[in-house]
């Protein structure tokens, strides 16, 4: 495996390829922590456990294309509410995937004088997230 350019790098939801996007926001895993100083702590210094995790929210960005079923299921998804499979293959130099639950929690268009119909679109991962090898399906990138 080597570095890699983000060209390539697909995302898949409920089975659909996104197609048009310029932009797939990382997943950011973090952990709250839990306070546990006790009155019989002699260092003056707190002390933690790990508390739950949350894996974030994803944004996307691309060029709105009113045919790409992709995006007709984001905005879909939005609407229902609906938690459902997601994935983020990266190219093959890579060789790694991304896959989540993720919810969607935002849908937006933009119309700017001079520039493209884009879209925006937002994903709140739900539970943990798995980091593995992609396999190695040539039409990988074309469906979740």
């Amino acid at each position: 495996m080597s570095k890699s350019r983000s060209v390539g790098t697909v995302l898949n939801i409920n089975s659909k390829k996104v197609g048009a996007l310029k932009s797939i926001g990382g997943l950011e895993l973090s952990a709250d922590t839990v306070d546990v100083s006790d009155l019989g702590n002699s260092t003056g210094y707190r002390e933690f456990l790990q508390g739950f995790k949350d894996a974030g929210e994803i944004a996307l960005s691309g060029f709105y294309d009113g045919e790409d079923e992709g995006q007709a299921e984001v905005y879909t998804l939005l609407e229902s509410g609906e938690i459902v499979a997601c994935s983020i293959v990266f190219p093959a130099a890579i060789g790694k995937t991304w896959s989540f639950k993720a919810v969607v929690t935002k849908f937006a268009t933009s119309a700017d004088l001079d520039d493209a119909i884009t879209f925006e679109a937002s994903l709140k991962v739900s539970g943990k997230p798995t980091l593995a090898a992609t396999e190695s399906n040539p039409s990988q990138n074309t469906g979740g």
